[in-house]
């Protein structure tokens, strides 16, 4: 009896609504914006989730980015700003070098990697001596590294090393022109994202079919057992079926999918989970947990570290390439400049904390957040006659719900302390 009665205490502690809510209030906040927005805007929900889609296509990579950092313990990475700023740095030469198209992207994502390797590898050594302040730091070194950024487009490059290629340098002066357009015959615009899309419903069926298949193969191989993989076919069979229907069809009539990129994202989620099961991914998650414990198992607590945040950033800048050739041109000095903090917001609405993310948290929070910046400016204007409100109270929401998240993580971690 006394066991029946453990196991269904256990059971009412894994569905209590009052403690599901505390651990999801952000999430469960957002939910409620982006439902009350999506009312007040007075949008149609094919225009919503045109510009969903295409939001999700050149954000979800970054923002997958910073989960490795956060297993290990190191927060969010907020210095993947640097990462970026390698990216537009790559992005620059491929330009000057007049190598365009889906060379022109791969060229760049080569050159970004040893850029972003290194100024990982200088972040990380870094943080090993800032240990329980990473994020701050991150910011720091951020901004710090801004400055030496805009050194070199205002000052060196196009000046001590010239620059031939047409409109990259300011009209009557020296440095870097305050746009890059990708669209020009030197650009790579549209490199990924141009070469494969389909109508929404195709697109389901691809995704759910090769999911399906995924799960049949597992099961075939006795890797999963036989609920698990049916359950999951099954939800993939009646997902591809939904997508069909008539309404759904209407919703999503403005979409069309790139498929590469978001193949590309979903890639980054496997390699994600992958990495997790090989000895380096184990020690990701004991240094995350406790660094005093893994160092003295034998684990090099700070190289550790290290090899996170260099992946993070290189990630990072990969994740920017594929946001740029996506929009098409990118502010020289500015574009970079909110990456971090917009990445690190969406990855918190999604449910994930400073110590433990997932890849589902990092894709729901971009759609949660991408929709609040969507439906918000439409949501001002009507409600209080200026769209301009519904910009400042989307940035508002930026900040805003990382400081609600620390909070929270802390509160928590209070609450957990007093009860031992």
């Amino acid at each position: 009896m006394r066991l029946q009665s453990q196991e269904v205490s256990l059971v009412r502690n894994k569905w209590d609504l009052r403690e599901i809510l505390q651990k999801n209030a952000v999430t469960v906040m957002f939910v409620v914006l982006c439902l009350i927005g999506l009312v007040c805007s007075g949008q149609t929900v094919s225009y919503v989730m045109y510009e969903l889609f295409g939001r999700l296509s050149r954000n979800s990579f970054i923002v997958l980015a910073l989960i490795i950092p956060i297993i290990a313990g190191m927060g969010i990475n907020f210095a993947i700003t640097i990462g970026a700023m390698a990216a537009q740095i790559a992005a620059l030469w491929v330009i000057e070098w007049g190598i365009s198209g889906l060379a022109g992207f791969l060229t760049a994502m080569a050159i970004t990697m040893p850029i972003a390797a290194f100024f990982g590898f200088l972040i990380g050594k870094l943080m090993n001596r800032m240990k329980g302040q990473e994020m701050i730091g991150g910011l720091i070194l951020g901004y710090f590294a801004n400055g030496l950024y805009q050194l070199l487009f205002l000052f060196i490059f196009g000046n001590l090393i010239p620059l031939k290629a047409p409109g990259l340098v300011i009209k009557g002066s020296t440095g870097v022109a305050n746009t890059i357009d990708l669209s020009t015959e030197r650009g790579f615009k549209y490199a990924l994202d141009g070469l494969w899309r389909v109508p929404f419903g195709t697109a389901a069926l691809i995704l759910c079919g090769l999911i399906a298949v995924w799960s049949l193969v597992k099961l075939v191989t006795k890797k999963e057992d036989k609920k698990k993989a049916l359950t999951r076919t099954g939800v993939c069979a009646a997902v591809a079926i939904i997508a069909q229907l008539p309404f759904m069809t209407a919703a999503f009539s403005m979409v069309s999918v790139p498929m590469v990129t978001f193949l590309i994202v979903a890639l980054l989620c496997v390699f994600n989970n992958a990495i997790m099961k090989t000895r380096i991914g184990q020690q990701f998650r004991a240094v995350g947990q406790n660094r005093t414990v893994a160092n003295a198992a034998g684990i090099n607590v700070d190289r550790v570290r290290v090899i996170a945040i260099i992946i993070s950033t290189v990630l990072a800048g990969w994740g920017q390439l594929i946001f740029v050739q996506n929009m098409g041109s990118f502010q020289t000095y500015g574009a970079h400049e909110q990456v971090g903090l917009y990445a690190g917001a969406a990855i918190l609405v999604g449910g994930a904390s400073i110590k433990k993310a997932t890849n589902g948290q990092a894709l729901l929070g971009c759609i949660l957040f991408h929709l609040l910046f969507i439906v918000a400016p439409s949501a001002g204007k009507n409600l209080f006659g200026d769209a301009a409100i519904g910009e400042y109270f989307r940035v508002f929401i930026s900040y805003g719900v990382i400081a609600l998240a620390l909070v929270m993580y802390a509160w928590g971690d209070n609450k957990k302390k007093k009860a031992k």
